[in-house]
């Protein structure tokens, strides 16, 4: 038998296996283009940039949505010969920004960074050893 439960702001809803064997009886509705709630992905119908999409994991809004939202409105109405070129300034403003909340952006180039400064020094030292062998 099935039922729900509430703990705090959650639902718990305990499904049996006989309530998944019967067909849904959920109805599609048509999408409609001109609902303003709807999702319409990264760029809506008129050309403009949806900062409310999935896609954009939340980058619009925090302490640095302002920079992003600038940088990245740049880059998309962009019509320089290499799209975006004329955007460093504003992509700058963001990666400062972006610098100085380490814990809601972190950098994924500094492990990478330390892995192949580890990995350059290895293989150095194989060469040094390499060398010592042969020379012994």
């Amino acid at each position: 038998m099935s039922y729900c439960r509430q703990e705090g702001k959650d639902k718990i809803i305990f499904a049996t296996k006989e309530d998944h064997e019967t067909p849904s009886s959920a109805e599609l509705v048509a999408d409609d283009p001109d609902d303003p709630y709807e999702e319409q992905g990264l760029i809506l119908p008129n050309g403009d940039i949806n900062w409310n999409c999935p896609c954009l994991g939340g980058m619009a809004s925090g302490p640095c949505g302002e920079q992003f939202k600038s940088a990245f409105s740049c880059f998309h109405y962009s019509s320089e010969e290499i799209k975006g070129s004329d955007c460093v300034d504003q992509f700058r403003a963001m990666q400062e920004c972006m610098q100085k909340y380490p814990d809601l952006y972190p950098q994924e180039d500094e492990n990478d960074e330390k892995s192949s400064k580890d990995l350059e020094a290895a293989s150095m030292e194989a060469s040094a050893a390499k060398e010592e062998e042969g020379s012994s």
